[in-house]
């Protein structure tokens, strides 16, 4: 698994206007080319009167399905720079559609790609992106005579707190990096004198949002 990686918050839908065409930028996070495909042909029936459909999308932990699809546009004027700009910005996981509705006025290959690219980065943009940082679940068991001083050192340190369980002793929950973990255990293990039961507990992914 990743340390880390970077994608887009969820759904989200932009629409910009150049030369009387309108753009509509449709942003959503995909975990499989299923997924992927099911919400370009979601967006699809939903715009079945627009003159394009244009997307592409990255997925895979090292972007091993990439895929870009011009839909009707004159080749690579559509899909490619669609990609090009998640690539760019190192997304993962993320699939995007741009609607087209014809303006009338023609914008010739160069005008199309910088107009998907635009359309493109606006609407990530306005979706917005995270962070994804793989942390595990480190289970601290202490005497209530050390949970105050426990408690006290978690919340004035960088560690964050995920929950704290009093039973018969009590039971921090905390996120730690997988970089952090030997040096975290080692700072509890001094902190408790060595009282401190740890256990490592299951590995998620914790997200923040970023921006570029």
């Amino acid at each position: 698994m990743l340390s880390h990686y970077y994608t887009v918050k969820g759904h989200g839908e932009h629409e910009i206007t150049i030369q009387k065409s309108r753009f509509i930028a449709h942003i959503a996070r995909a975990t499989t080319e299923e997924e992927a495909q099911n919400f370009i042909q979601e967006i699809k029936k939903k715009h079945w009167g627009a003159t394009h459909n244009c997307s592409a999308y990255m997925i895979g932990e090292h972007d091993q399905v990439q895929k870009a699809n011009d839909d009707g546009e004159p080749s690579g004027t559509a899909g490619v720079p669609i990609l090009e700009v998640l690539k760019k910005k190192g997304l993962k996981d993320t699939v995007v559609v741009i609607t087209r509705y014809f303006g009338g006025i023609k914008l010739g290959a160069g005008g199309l790609i910088r107009a998907y690219g635009k359309a493109t980065s606006e609407g990530i943009s306005a979706t917005g992106m995270v962070e994804r940082k793989l942390v595990q679940i480190m289970h601290i068991t202490v005497d209530y005579t050390l949970s105050g001083k426990v408690e006290y050192a978690l919340h004035t340190s960088s560690y964050e707190i995920k929950q704290i369980l009093y039973l018969d002793t009590v039971t921090f929950e905390i996120y730690v990096t997988a970089m952090e973990t030997p040096l975290f255990k080692n700072w509890i293990t001094e902190l408790t004198n060595g009282k401190g039961e740890i256990t490592s507990g299951v590995s998620i992914y914790k997200e923040k949002s970023v921006i570029f």
